[in-house]
């Protein structure tokens, strides 16, 4: 339980239980039993081999990356907000972990990155049909554990395989916008676009979570709905954070040195930036983003102009005063506890993150 937890301590606890998890569901192993377990006797015959080297390694090499593991906890935080037995949570807690994993494993195909958590990108290291393969199962497999679980009622699952299909297409559609942009097709976005992306792209996994919680807490559809609404605004948050912190120069550390300006992203603070400057400083700057380029001279001009408009001040803002918008309708929905107060510590902890 939360209870008479630090979040620090809760977080770190969590990490550690949610990898546990995911090793028992999923071993480094692979095993014709595991196989079995998940599809029934073979047709034919298991080359457990191949599977070993083009499923099970990659996806292990990924995961002993680290992470921050976020999306579990929120999952267990807003099961017992809601009066459930945040045990009953820790059983699923690798199904957004997971699919966040194959998320970014695809969107490091679609951007062309090379580097992720210190190490060479999945397609890098093992070629990018082996990738996306990979980013297609961890969209799949985890829902499993939604099937094979003995202690849900039928009611339960089926919301939560709503809730799964509705969240995905979400993240698909985000993801489409965000290509779109950062390919230069489509050289400015309006805010509300912007805020609406990370809404469809980072929210959907934040709000799949809270509302797994709260449906496996027992919760009804209004308050699983309500917390949602409020993981959805930590998702903003969290990626408005996000693009902030890919622009210094500590975040670099194992991965590339602003590669939103390389990707062509069109960030809060670009848009910002480029209503808030001198008609050539804005040009300059789209001119900038839309180069592609890798050299990070360039790349520290671009980033003097945002910081030049206060973009970088006006984004951590914005970030903060969603989270705490959202809050007050979860504050009056909710009664006092433990967890709800960790809740609100743990937004801000995700807005507020150095790293």
């Amino acid at each position: 339980m939360v209870l008479f937890m630090g979040l620090e301590e809760f977080l770190k606890k969590n990490s550690a239980q949610t990898d546990k998890t995911i090793e028992a569901f999923f071993p480094r192993r692979i095993s014709k039993e595991l196989i079995v377990g998940y599809f029934g006797e073979p047709d034919f015959s298991f080359d457990l081999d191949t599977l070993q080297k083009s499923l099970v390694d990659p996806m292990w090499d990924f995961l002993d990356r680290g992470g921050k593991r976020w999306r579990p906890a929120l999952m267990v935080l807003c099961c017992e907000a809601v009066g459930g037995n945040p045990e009953l949570a820790l059983p699923l807690s690798p199904i957004p972990e997971l699919v966040h994993s194959g998320s970014i494993v695809l969107d490091d195909i679609e951007d062309e990155t090379d580097l992720r958590r210190g190490k060479p990108a999945m397609h890098k290291m093992f070629g990018a049909d082996i990738a996306i393969n990979n980013g297609m199962m961890l969209f799949y497999l985890p829902m499993v554990l939604v099937a094979n679980s003995n202690y849900l009622s039928l009611e339960q699952k089926n919301k939560l395989y709503k809730i799964y299909v509705d969240e995905m297409l979400k993240l698909s559609f985000g993801q489409g916008m965000d290509i779109f942009w950062h390919r230069g097709v489509k050289k400015t976005v309006s805010e509300e676009n912007y805020l609406q992306m990370c809404s469809f792209k980072t929210g959907a996994l934040a709000r799949l979570s809270a509302k797994f919680g709260a449906v496996v807490g027992g919760a009804d559809d209004k308050t699983a709905d309500l917390l949602g609404g409020f993981a959805n605004t930590i998702g903003v948050a969290f990626q408005i954070r996000d693009d902030v912190l890919n622009l210094s120069e500590e975040r670099a550390l194992g991965k590339e040195f602003a590669e939103d300006i390389h990707e062509g992203k069109r960030t809060l603070m670009v848009i910002h930036a480029f209503n808030n400057s001198q008609k050539k400083v804005a040009e300059r700057l789209l001119e900038i983003v839309s180069s592609r380029t890798n050299d990070d001279s360039v790349k520290r001009e671009a980033i003097f102009i945002m910081k030049k408009a206060g973009s970088m001040d006006y984004a951590s803002e914005m970030a903060e005063k969603l989270v705490s918008a959202a809050w007050k309708k979860v504050d009056k929905a909710l009664p006092g506890s433990k967890s709800k107060s960790m809740l609100r510590e743990f937004a801000d902890y995700l807005v507020e993150r150095k790293t």
